[in-house]
């Protein structure tokens, strides 16, 4: 059976530290599915479709690597949509680990045949997180360096524009 692995998220923006968990889930899995998640308790940067199309072509190295846009389902209802038996999930802190914990318990609540996999971010990313580097951008702050090109242009492109 095909090891499939759904990777949820708001991804706004997706981060080095996103990207390396991708890479190392995709070592692991026959295929890792990119969710695109809509987080209605967070202001987005970049609209779902932007996200979509940024993400991919962050991951186009990656073969067994796919992205999709969720808006209007659990988690846990895509996940067996898409027929993945796993949820990937990056942990930067102890904090993360009990947010996740949470979240883990519950989708096994809703879903017992479906198991989450955490991977530890390596600590070069462990300091960073989407939120973090959205408020430096809000000041001009230069992020590039955490994020993917195409992603790093992007964000570029719609801070002239404003």
């Amino acid at each position: 059976m095909k090891k499939i692995a759904l990777f949820p998220g708001s991804f706004d923006p997706l981060t080095k530290g996103h990207l390396d968990t991708i890479t190392r889930g995709a070592e692991l899995f026959d295929e890792v599915i990119v969710g695109v998640f809509v987080n209605t308790s967070k202001k987005s940067f970049f609209l779902p479709e932007e996200k979509v199309r940024l993400i991919e072509t962050s991951v186009a190295h990656l073969p067994n690597v796919r992205v999709i846009l969720q808006e209007h389902e659990l988690t846990v209802e895509s996940a067996k949509t898409l027929g993945a038996k796993f949820l990937l999930r990056g942990i930067r802190s102890v904090k993360d680990y009990e947010y996740e914990k949470d979240i883990a318990q519950m989708n096994q609540h809703l879903s017992p045949e479906l198991e989450t996999v955490f991977l530890l971010a390596s600590p070069k990313y462990s300091h960073i997180s989407s939120s973090i580097l959205k408020e430096v951008i809000q000041f001009d702050g230069d992020v590039a360096e955490y994020l993917p090109p195409a992603i790093a242009k992007a964000i570029l492109e719609k801070r002239d524009a404003r």
